[in-house]
This record gives C-alpha cells, structure tokens and sequence, in this order.
C-alpha cells in the first residue's frame, strides 16, 4: 500500500476528474514548490504532490492504485497476504506456500525490477513567473535564474575519482535489490529491499570524487533565457525540454515547466483572446451621435457611436484583442458604453434640459438645487 493517500494530498476526492487534479496541483505546487516557499518542510509536501499528481493523473496508474493501493500494479498491493488463508489452501500450487506461488506466476520474484545502471532522466522543476497585463498580450524575452541539480563537471555524473571508475557492488551483483527470505505459518515469504551497500544503484564506488563527494551531481545556479510567447495567459504553462535537473547513468536532463501568473489590467478585462472594456459618453453624445476615441491594448482607435445609443450598447473592435496562442490573428475588443448622467448642472444646462422634456412633452418637476441665485429667484417667484 502506498505511504500516502494521492487523493487526500492533493485535497480532492477519489471520483475527481482530470481537471480537478490538475488545478489542485497546480494551486499546491505554486504554494509549496522550493524555490517559493522557504519554510521547513515545504520541499518534502512538494515532493508528495508531485509523486500523487504524476500517479492520478495517468489512467493506468491511477486505475492500480485505486484497486490495488499501488501504482505499480498488483505486485505492489499483496502487501502482507490475509484473507484467512492457510498453507493447505495452495496445495494445488505444490504445497510450497507463498515462495512457489511467486515463482509460478511472476518469475520467482512477484516485482518487476529495473535495471539500476540504466540511465535515467533527471527531475523536472517548475517555475512561477509573473508578467504585466501588457506582457502576457504580445510577450516578452526574459533570463530567469534558479537552482538545480547539475552534472558534477569533474566526474561527469559517474560519482568516481577522475581516474577511478565504479564497480558492480559485491552485495547485490550489480541488481540494486537483495533477497531475503523468512519462514511464517504460511510458509516461507520472500522479500526483495534496496541494497543497503550500493543503495539501489548496482554500483559501488571505492575512491568518491572530491567535488560531488560521489552523488555524480552538483548543486548550480543556472541562467536560461525565456521567450515568452505573445497571448499567454493566467495559469498557463511552457515546458523547457531539458532544463530541469541532471539524470543518473548519463540519462537526460530533465524539464522545467514555467508556469504563469498574470497580473489584472486597471482598464481592461480578458477572457481567452477577447479583451473587454467600458466607456462613458455624455447625453448628449449618446442621443446626437459622435466619435469618440477609444483605448485598446494596441493604441487608441475611432469609434463611430451612433444617434440613439443606449447605456450598456456593446460594441466589437475586430482584432483588437489579444493574439490567438494556439491559432492566428488576434481576438476582438468589445466595449461596453456606459451614458454618464451629470450630477451639477449650470443654469444653461438645466434650462437646456428643462426645454427638452417640454419639447419632448414630459412635465418633470425636478429636484436638482441649483445654484444660490437660482434659489432666491424661485423664491421670489412664489406666491
């Protein structure tokens, strides 16, 4: 069974689509990713929720974990037998007990094991960038730096002595694992550990190199230069094919994954390629009609408001939106019109006003104040 529950580290539940875990992954990695978060023990909770989202986001996998408790499969989940079995109960097997059966079926081990001399692709990291509203629209070409395991230079990666090479280590034969074998009521049970000699790695290294002190891996500040491409948006990603951190046995570098975070623009709103923003018109330009210029992320731009307009009046400026990521063009801006109401108006203007609703036959009393003279003449107008 594995150490930790996958579902409960990444803080969903077992029904939980794709899309739920890669959003819970993505919202926890970015809290506890290392180069981020500096407190005591975040490294070790990223590390998890690595391991749980590599697991549940790959069907096969999350399929064996589900029924068996194991990536892996069932050679990971028979755990410690049970169910009430006696020695008797395989006597169809040759009364040998748990050992023959692991040989009849899985070849004498019940485990697939891998070569531990093969190369290996190193880790892949992840990195959070954030960009401007402006940026994330038409890109921008950075340098980022940060911190990875990188092949040792004087050893390169083989962990030995320059002039020494390792040898198959004498406990394991070069197999990384050994066996051991113990005798239970159910008969005998074998169990396969990691070499405590060599540590998994089939190698043993006499004479340790100086600079990695034998990991084969140095610890290294590394530049790279980021393109970042133009309509990139909140929360998406860019993979870096072989930035990440250094393989073992002259496997590959792995991949670093940039992840993007983009900050909210004070005049504009987006979704996907289309931009949005408001724009306020008098009265009077909405029920004459004018041009008006209007802001967009490319440059102010005419706008042909026609007579009549009323507030909340959309219109669409093709091609004014953000560039298309995975397509060609750009999407459209869509401005919304807001009719701003005057709150002070002078004597001209609230006669002016007064006209229109009579022209228009309305009789509208009004409540505005007015001005101090305006005042004292209604006053004296009374009678």
């Amino acid at each position: 069974m594995a150490e930790q529950d996958y579902y409960e580290t990444l803080g969903i539940s077992r029904d939980a689509s794709k899309d739920e875990i890669k959003k819970a992954y993505r919202k926890l990695s970015k809290k506890y990713h290392p180069d981020l978060n500096k407190e005591p023990g975040a490294e070790d909770k990223f590390k998890a929720i690595t391991e749980a989202y590599e697991v549940l986001s790959d069907d096969q996998k999350r399929a064996n974990y589900d029924q068996y408790g194991s990536a892996d499969g069932a050679a990971g989940g028979f755990g410690g037998g049970g169910g009430g079995f006696s020695g008797a109960d395989f006597g169809g097997f040759g009364g040998g007990g748990f050992d023959d059966i692991f040989s009849q079926f899985f070849g004498g081990g019940g485990r697939t094991q891998q070569n531990p001399n093969a190369p290996r692709p190193g880790r892949d990291l992840q990195y959070s960038m954030t960009l401007k509203f402006e940026e994330a629209i038409f890109g921008k070409e950075t340098k980022i730096t940060y911190t990875r395991d990188a092949e040792c230079n004087t050893c390169h990666g083989s962990g030995a002595k320059p002039g020494t090479s390792p040898v198959t280590c004498h406990n394991c034969s070069g197999s990384g694992y050994v066996t051991t074998e113990t005798n239970t009521p159910l008969g005998r049970m074998r169990s396969q550990q990691v070499c405590p000699v060599c540590n998994g790695t089939g190698k043993e290294i006499k004479e340790k190199c100086p600079t990695c002190a034998g990991s084969g891996h140095v610890e290294q500040r590394h530049e790279v230069e980021v393109k970042v491409p133009a309509g990139i948006d909140d929360g998406q990603q860019m993979r870096l094919q072989g930035q990440g951190e250094a393989g073992n046995n002259g496997g590959p570098y792995g991949d670093l994954y940039i992840i993007f975070t983009v900050q909210p623009s004070k005049d504009f709103r987006r979704d996907g390629a289309d931009i949005f923003f408001e724009d306020e018109i008098s009265i009077a330009q909405a029920a004459l009609g004018d041009k008006i210029q209007v802001k967009t992320v490319h440059g102010d731009v005419e706008l042909k408001v026609p007579a009549g307009t009323q507030s909340g009046t959309v219109f669409r400026l093709k091609g004014k939106g953000a560039p298309k990521l995975r397509g060609t063009g750009n999407g459209d801006e869509k401005v919304t019109i807001k009719v701003r109401t005057p709150k002070n108006l002078n004597k001209a203007q609230r006669d002016a006003l007064k006209a229109f609703a009579k022209a228009s036959g309305e009789n509208i009393a009004g409540n505005g104040k007015g001005n101090f003279f305006d005042k004292v003449k209604d006053a004296f107008n009374e009678d």
